[in-house]
């Protein structure tokens, strides 16, 4: 994604390397309204004391990736996109490597879009599976 955010229209408050997505090294490969796609290369400042990913990376990146592909569509028409809801199905854990996510969109609506993302390991192997909701709302004015 450029510099200047999901969209030319989109003026970040906070600049982007400074952001959370920046934090956690998640890099987006594609982020519109159909598809969104990023990585996160492990590090240890993602895991727990017992040497895996915190879960709570896996929720984030699937987050990031849903409302950033969401606000690329809806700012050009005066909304922000953030996050309502997040519900993340554990199923292996990652240790190393490459976290790779996928989000596909499920439905698109007025106030909420709704986006299944998965998050592999770098074998492809199902780590999480996420449904992610987001809120839709008018952009607030400075």
């Amino acid at each position: 994604m450029e510099e200047s955010g999901p969209t030319p229209e989109f003026d970040p408050l906070v600049p982007l390397d400074r952001t959370f997505d920046a934090l956690i090294g998640l890099e987006y490969e594609v982020a519109g309204p159909e598809l969104a796609r990023g990585t996160v290369e492990v590090a240890d400042h993602h895991k727990q004391p017992y040497g895996i990913v915190h879960g709570g990376v896996l929720a984030a990146i699937a987050e990031s990736l849903a409302s950033a592909a969401t606000a690329a569509a809806v700012i050009p028409e005066g909304m922000i996109a953030v996050g309502l809801s997040n519900q993340t199905s554990f199923l292996r854990p990652v240790t190393g490597g490459t976290i790779h996510a996928e989000a596909r969109r499920r439905h698109r609506g007025r106030t909420t879009w709704v986006w299944e993302v998965d998050l592999t390991d770098d074998e492809g192997r199902l780590c999480a599976i996420v449904r992610m909701t987001i809120a839709v709302r008018p952009l607030p004015q400075a």
